[in-house]
């Protein structure tokens, strides 16, 4: 065996090494810490370090819009996907609501570069709000491990905080179910200023006029102070 053979084979070697020791069996669970806030369904994602979901001081792609204005992750899930992540979608079967939890597993055996995980998902109600634990490092070694996450805003959209569909690029919020129970109507809107990069989130104003006002959001029922989300991850 040559001396240049073996020096590359060692390294080859060395690499194996470098990356089997990044492949990780681990769970997730996000729980809501709100009161009165929804979370849409939940994406969680284990990627590489270059690959993250949003960079707070820059515009939002239009993937990110399309999930916290209207909780659509498909577009996300699919960016996430061209790029080998590991990717669990929706663990909580559909809404997340106040003081609930959901857990999803991942395994990175066959992605060792998978090494950093992202979770987000909208809430509700808002216009372009969303939980955004972004592309943090995953520990290696076995035990739990808690990161509180705080709510950003996209940016893409003006908190007026008054129902709508929910559609990229239309006014208002989606209410659902739940949501729908806790909001108001008839508000004449907070603001029309659309702040245009992600950012963390201000809070919803709301007011307690349920018929008119400035506000569909219910300030006593909707208010949060940061951090809105919960994430443990257990590596085995």
């Amino acid at each position: 065996m040559t001396k240049l053979f073996r020096s590359a084979l060692l390294a080859a070697l060395a690499s194996a090494a470098s990356l089997n020791s990044q492949a990780t069996d681990f769970s997730v669970s996000v729980t809501n810490l709100t009161r009165g806030i929804y979370f849409t369904p939940l994406l969680i994602a284990a990627h590489a370090p270059g690959d993250a979901l949003f960079t707070a001081g820059a515009s939002a792609s239009t993937s990110l819009q399309a999930m916290a204005e209207g909780g659509d992750i498909s577009g996300l899930s699919a960016d996430l996907s061209s790029v080998g992540a590991t990717i669990n979608e929706n663990a909580a079967g559909g809404l997340l609501g106040p003081g609930a939890g959901a857990s999803a597993e991942l395994n990175t055996d066959d992605s060792p570069a998978n090494t950093h995980l992202s979770v987000v998902a909208m809430m509700l109600p808002t216009n372009d709000g969303f939980i955004g634990l972004n592309s943090i490092e995953v520990p290696t070694e076995p035990g739990t491990y808690t990161f509180n996450v705080n709510a950003y805003d996209a940016g893409t959209e003006a908190n007026d905080e008054l129902r709508g569909s929910g559609a990229p690029g239309e006014a208002g919020f989606p209410a659902p179910g739940p949501v729908d129970a806790a909001s108001g109507n008839n508000g004449t809107g907070v603001t029309s200023t659309i702040e245009g990069q992600v950012h963390i989130h201000r809070n919803v104003l709301g007011d307690t006029d349920a018929t008119g006002g400035a506000s569909d959001i219910d300030a006593i029922v909707h208010r949060w102070l940061n951090p809105v989300a919960r994430v443990v991850i257990t590596v085995n």
